[in-house]
């Protein structure tokens, strides 16, 4: 435990809280030689089905085994249920945003939200502009980025409305730690997360007009950091895993070439950015998309998903103005708080954090991955002089927060030369699927773990990891 945060699996020094009795008493009694070994098995697993990702900034190489500690993060019905909910409200009040703005632009015209701060943003997609798309659904697949404070209270740290990656490796997770710690996982009645890609079937195939429609899914390569998912989700939804370049448009339909002729393309889940997705519209010297590709869309003829466009509702920026959102289009209060944000496109706010740069974090609004940041507390004063400068040059392109104490949980780690388990810092990234009639969330996500001592980025870009996390079903409080 660290003093001051919230541990997920101590209330108090060697005293578990209730859900992770078992778990605590795993974890003492297994030693780390015999942690070193399922470790080791965990790894071979991984590699053998090419569980990897890529950090391109790693000068020893970019492809890494996506690193998972086997601790599980364990959280009770009535702990689950109230996130449950607040994603599906959040959610259900951001695709009704998308809508709007692409379209009548009611909430802009009620000044509920500054009108600058969605046309003149980066993540505005002026092409979406009077595009129906199909049932009203732009966001498709969600996740809401979670933190747990030093009370334990659940908050939304961002949005995730592009194209969230990670659910490949929550799955895999899931099922390395079923074969590794079945003992333990036996222990709890954990609910299921291995009905996702069904559930995604199930969600994009009604959303269009054909009866027995085809998906496929659009990667960049395979020198892209997630193509291990995007190949593991066109093999889960049963559909083709294609590049641009083994696509085409003719008469306002999408085809995918093969050795038998053309083939219907009617679902196009994309993992391209929208900027490259069809030079004929966004980027002339795109290799990536697919030319015409908007004007199918536009056609009402294929199901994008994500939609393009949505940056414009999960920019950081907007994520100041979620609860007003929530509150114009559902009429209700906000169920999942959000953490403290001062814009600094207005003076005053900036002015508080120029002078209060050690007790925040610095976020450009258009970024991911826990690139461009600055955590005040663990930056040097020449990088908070850069900051300053990078800040007055465009203030509007940066927002801050309040360093968040983000909840602990023992992780087996190596700390000064000894493997043990030890507290790291944690967060969650639950996953959604949007529907035209319903949104549901997978129970758990992908928790994600800073693994470096102290540190509270979590980000698998930066040098995170992962945890498997147990949602425990509605009759079990405490385990049995």
């Amino acid at each position: 435990m660290i003093p001051g945060y919230f541990d997920e699996v101590f209330q108090s020094p060697n005293v578990a809280r209730k859900v992770a009795a078992h778990l605590a008493e795993y974890l003492g009694q297994i030693s780390p030689e015999e942690m070193e070994v399922l470790n080791a098995k965990a790894e071979l697993s991984m590699s053998n089905q090419g569980i990897t990702f890529t950090v391109y900034a790693d000068e020893r190489g970019t492809e890494k085994i996506f690193p998972l500690d086997l601790i599980p993060r364990i959280l009770t019905h009535q702990e689950w249920a109230p996130v449950e909910k607040g994603i599906v409200q959040r959610l259900k009040a951001l695709n009704l945003f998308l809508r709007d703005v692409y379209n009548e632009q009611e909430i802009l015209k009620d000044q509920v939200v500054p009108a600058h701060l969605v046309v003149q943003s980066n993540q505005y997609c002026r092409e979406m502009t009077g595009i129906k798309v199909p049932k009203g659904v732009h966001t498709h697949i969600g996740g809401v980025d979670l933190i747990r404070n030093e009370k334990g209270e659940f908050l939304v740290l961002e949005d995730n409305l592009r194209c969230p990656s990670g659910v490949s490796y929550m799955l895999n997770n899931r099922r390395i730690l079923m074969r590794v710690l079945p003992k333990l996982f036996h222990q709890y009645k954990v609910r299921s997360v291995n009905h996702y890609p069904q559930i995604l079937f199930d969600q994009l195939t009604g959303l269009s007009k054909r009866e027995r429609p085809n998906i496929a899914v659009l990667t960049p390569g395979v020198y892209n950091s997630a193509y291990f998912e995007h190949a593991f989700l066109a093999d889960q939804l049963g559909g083709e895993l294609v590049e641009g370049q083994d696509l085409l448009t003719d008469r306002d339909v999408l085809y995918r070439k093969t050795t038998r002729g053309l083939i219907r393309v009617d679902i196009l889940y994309t993992r391209v950015d929208e900027a490259f997705i069809d030079p004929l519209v966004f980027r002339p010297d795109s290799y990536l998309g697919v030319p015409g590709l908007m004007h199918v869309y536009r056609a009402g003829n294929l199901v994008l998903a994500n939609a393009p466009g949505n940056g414009v509702a999960d920019d950081k920026a907007m994520y100041a103005y979620t609860p007003e959102i929530i509150k114009y289009y559902l009429n209700e209060e906000p169920i999942l708080p959000i953490v403290k944000t001062y814009l600094c496109a207005r003076a005053d706010e900036l002015d508080y954090v120029l002078n209060n740069l050690e007790k925040l974090v610095v976020k450009p609004t258009d970024a991911s991955g826990g690139y461009g940041l600055l955590v005040g507390s663990a930056a040097s004063e020449q990088q908070m002089a850069e900051f300053r400068v990078k800040l007055a040059q465009n203030p509007t392109g940066y927002i801050a927060q309040p360093i968040q104490k983000l909840s602990t949980h023992p992780t087996f780690v190596e700390q000064e030369g000894q493997w043990g388990f030890h507290p790291r810092h944690i967060d969650l990234r639950p996953y959604a699927v949007c529907g035209g009639e319903s949104i549901e969330v997978i129970p758990g996500g992908l928790t994600r773990v800073a693994l470096r001592q102290g540190s509270l980025v979590v980000n698998s870009s930066q040098g995170g990891g992962s945890k498997d996390t147990w949602v425990l079903q509605e009759e079990e409080a405490s385990p049995c």
